[in-house]
C-alpha cells in the first residue's frame, strides 16, 4: 500500500506579474493578453535571486511532521521535468539532504516524465517502501524548480512556468490518502519535444486531449470508480483554458476541479498536483473518505493520473 503520509506546498512570496516578465522577454501584447485574459494567468512565483536548495529546503521546512520522522526516512527522491536543473558540478540534491540531515538516506533524481515526474515519483517510492525490510520506512519526494532561462519561464503558447515547489512524505500504512490506482502513458513520439519543430508541437497539443482523456478514465476504472465518483481532480496548472475544454469533452464539472494556483503562481512543474492538494485540503474541499485524482502530462509525451482516497 502506498500512501500519502503528509503533504506540504510552498508558494515563495515573490511574485512578478505576467505583464513584468513579458516586457523582460519582450512577448508582444496581444501574447500576453491571451495568457491573462484566455489561460487565466496573473502572476507567478518568481524569485530571481533566490536558489534551488532554498526552494526545496523551504518546500521540505514546511512538513511540520519532518522533524520528527527524519530518521525513518530511507529513500530522498527529488522530481523534476527538466534534465538539467543546475551547472555541473553543482548537486542541488546533496546539499540538500546534508542540510536537512538525511545523510543516511538514499537520494536520487527522476526527470524523464517531465512534469508527470512527480507521479511517477510517487509510484517510485510506494515500490520501494514496499520492497523494504522496515514497515515503518519513508520516502520524501521533493518538486519544484528555478527558472533559470528565457525558454522555461513561456513555453510557447501553453504556458508561464512559476518556482512553487512541494515535499510529499509517502508511507506503506495509515488510515488517510491511500492510492487506489496509477495510469501512465507515454507516447515515444514526442520525448525530444525541446528539439521538435513547430509541425510537431502541432502534434502535441492535437494529441493532448485524448492522451489525457485516457489515463484519466483508465485510473478511474482502475479504481472501480467513474468519473462522478471522483469528488476533485488536482491538476498539472498548465492553463485554465485546456481544463475547461478537457471537463467539457469528458463531462466532468470544472468547478471540481482545483485550479486557483494558476493566477497567482504560474505552472510549478511537477509540484503542481501536491500544492494544488494542499489548497483542497486547507480550504475542506476533500473530505475524509472521498477520492480524488491528480492528474498531470508533461512535455515528454508522458500522460499521468493516480487515484487517492482520503
Amino acid at each position: 500500500m502506498t500512501v500519502l503520509h503528509a503533504v506540504a506546498g510552498y508558494l515563495p512570496p515573490g511574485r512578478k506579474s505576467i505583464e513584468e516578465i513579458a516586457e523582460r522577454m519582450e512577448l508582444p501584447p496581444e501574447k500576453v493578453k491571451m495568457f491573462r485574459r484566455f489561460y487565466g494567468f496573473r502572476e507567478v512565483c518568481y524569485v530571481p535571486d533566490g536558489t534551488l536548495v532554498e526552494l526545496l529546503l523551504a518546500a521540505a521546512s514546511a512538513l511540520d511532521v519532518l522533524p520528527g520522522v527524519r530518521h525513518r526516512v530511507r529513500y530522498l527522491i527529488y522530481a523534476r521535468g527538466v534534465a538539467e536543473v543546475a551547472p555541473y558540478p553543482m548537486n542541488p540534491l546533496q546539499r540538500v539532504r546534508e542540510l536537512l540531515g538525511l545523510e543516511h538516506a538514499q537520494a536520487f533524481a527522476l526527470a524523464a516524465h517531465g512534469c508527470a515526474t512527480g507521479l511517477q515519483a510517487v509510484d517510485a517510492a510506494g515500490k520501494l517502501l514496499a520492497s523494504d525490510d522496515d514497515p515503518d520506512a519513508l520516502a520524501l519526494i521533493l518538486a519544484g524548480e528555478k527558472i533559470f532561462s528565457h525558454r522555461m519561464q513561456v513555453i510557447s503558447d501553453i504556458t508561464f512556468m512559476g518556482e512553487g515547489a512541494a515535499a510529499v512524505l509517502v508511507g506503506r500504512s495509515g488510515e488517510r490518502d491511500r492510492m487506489v490506482s496509477y495510469a501512465s502513458q507515454t507516447y515515444g513520439r514526442f520525448a525530444s519535444f525541446w528539439k521538435s519543430t513547430p509541425g510537431s508541437f502541432s502534434n502535441y497539443k492535437e494529441a493532448y486531449p485524448a492522451a489525457l482523456t485516457e489515463v484519466i478514465t483508465t485510473a478511474a476504472e482502475r479504481a472501480g470508480l467513474t468519473l462522478d465518483d471522483v469528488a476533485l481532480i488536482l491538476p498539472h496548472g498548465v492553463n485554465t483554458m485546456s481544463w475547461h475544454r478537457l471537463c467539457v469533452q469528458i463531462g466532468y464539472p470544472v468547478k471540481r476541479v482545483v485550479l486557483d494556483n494558476i493566477a497567482v503562481a504560474g505552472h510549478s512543474s511537477c509540484a503542481d498536483p501536491f500544492i494544488n492538494y494542499r489548497t483542497a485540503i486547507d480550504d475542506g474541499r476533500i473530505r475524509p473518505g472521498d477520492f480524488y485524482m491528480m492528474v498531470a502530462a508533461g512535455l515528454s509525451g508522458t500522460f499521468s493520473a493516480m487515484v487517492f482516497r482520503h
